[in-house]
């Protein structure tokens, strides 16, 4: 997986965005883009942002069911982050389908093709053989008929 900081078609070089604001995230890219040949289990998974807490860690002194509604801008980038790469692993594996469905579609396409042709020559053969066997139907029948007439 690439990941480019700058680029035309690239979501995080976009001029619309804001930079990076904290380390902790720009640090979690470079991690994602240093693990580029990691299995595609591996891919799927988005790090978590260095130096925060894991959600599965208890909410100190909170309730658990009660959301917070205020997030921090750390965390909001955090998982713009995630969803960026996660669209990006996606969109990627969406290309490898379409790309194996179109090898598929092309192969069945070369299959059906030689199948045609066979079925065009059989016709064809086919279509002489009825003809000579009209011919030859036509002559004993005009024979018949000239030896049944003398």
């Amino acid at each position: 997986m690439q990941t480019s900081t700058s680029g035309i078609g690239s979501p995080l070089g976009s001029s619309d965005e804001k930079p990076i604001p904290t380390e902790a995230a720009a640090t979690s890219v470079d991690q994602v883009s240093k693990e580029g040949d990691d299995s595609d289990s591996d891919v799927r998974k988005v790090p978590e942002m260095a130096g925060r807490p894991s959600s599965s860690g208890t909410a100190s002194g909170k309730q658990q069911g009660v959301r917070r509604r205020s997030t921090l801008p750390a965390e909001k980038e955090h998982k713009r982050m995630k969803r960026l790469l996660r669209n990006r692993v996606s969109a990627q594996q969406a290309r490898e389908r379409k790309k194996a469905y179109l090898s598929d579609l092309e192969t069945r396409i070369k299959e059906l093709e030689q199948r045609n042709a066979e079925l065009e020559e059989r016709v064809s053969t086919l279509q002489q053989e009825n003809s000579m066997l009209r011919k030859i139907i036509k002559n004993t029948a005009i024979r018949s008929n000239s030896t049944g007439d003398k």
